[in-house]
């Protein structure tokens, strides 16, 4: 059916009819909205929104997406992934993106001795870590890749004490980046390894919910100094469009600030 079918559909699936103030009463064969009901709500034939649902109709003007995502109650980052499926925001050109950190940002990186910072690409690819990451990840990060190291090695169940949120909020991030660029040869590559290995990967990527990393709280328990919380902020790298540099931070006199110091020590001697 396609990729803006398939979004469409999963979206449909999880507006509840009292979300959008319509009656939620009698027998119902799928949950959420019925394509009336959204054709309704967006003021769209049910034969055109049929139509886009199953493929068949694969234009629809801005005007209709609009109407679409409001009446599915997208957020900024849905409203951005359903317009990327329906090839209404630009696509990077040139080819996968650059394996290359820019120096600067890798002598920035390095500059900060309490931060773990890592760099990674649109497939989830580290592309390059500095002294605390590498402390922080351990031999969790010999596998390279953020999503493979969520759902192929059996260590990050522990390593990430939330991990059912992490790997919830990984699957999204991942879809995002795949809506962004699906013909990124390694992000298909990525992709097609964790469908082949993981029924959990499975499962969250048929769910299609697609939302950028943010600010967030990780909780982590760390082989060396125990558990320890710390907020992440993501920011896009300018210079290398599908580069995204992820910081990590810990609350100033506390407990998890302490840790992170010790981790700097075991990052320094190594």
């Amino acid at each position: 059916m396609g990729d803006l079918g398939d979004y469409l559909r999963s979206r449909r699936a999880a507006v509840a009819p009292a979300d959008v103030g319509l009656p939620g009463a009698g027998l119902r064969r799928v949950p959420g909205l019925r394509r009336e009901e959204v054709a309704l709500l967006a003021g769209v034939s049910v034969d055109y929104y049929t139509r886009l649902e199953q493929g068949r109709e694969r234009s629809p003007s801005v005007q209709v997406l609009d109407a679409l995502a409001a009446s599915l109650r997208l957020d900024a980052d849905g409203r951005r992934h359903l317009f990327g499926l329906a090839g209404l925001t630009p696509r990077p050109g040139g080819g996968p993106v650059s394996g290359t950190v820019d120096p600067g940002l890798l002598r920035l990186m390095q500059a900060w001795p309490d931060n773990p910072a890592l760099v990674y690409n649109r497939a989830f690819d580290v592309l390059a870590a500095n002294a605390m990451a590498a402390a922080l990840f351990g031999g969790f990060g010999t596998v390279g890749n953020l999503m493979l190291l969520v759902f192929t090695e059996p260590a990050s169940r522990t390593f990430y004490a939330d991990w059912p949120v992490v790997a919830a909020d990984a699957v999204a991030g991942f879809r995002m980046s795949y809506g962004t660029d699906p013909d990124d040869p390694r992000v298909r590559e990525v992709l097609a390894q964790l469908l082949a290995t993981s029924e959990e990967f499975r499962r969250l990527w048929a769910r299609h919910d697609a939302r950028r990393k943010s600010a967030s709280v990780k909780r982590f328990h760390h082989p060396e100094v125990g558990s320890l919380t710390l907020t992440m902020q993501t920011f896009d790298v300018r210079s290398a469009p599908g580069q995204e540099l992820v910081v990590y931070d810990a609350e100033p006199g506390g407990p998890d600030a302490d840790a992170l110091a010790i981790l700097g020590s075991v990052a320094a001697q190594r």
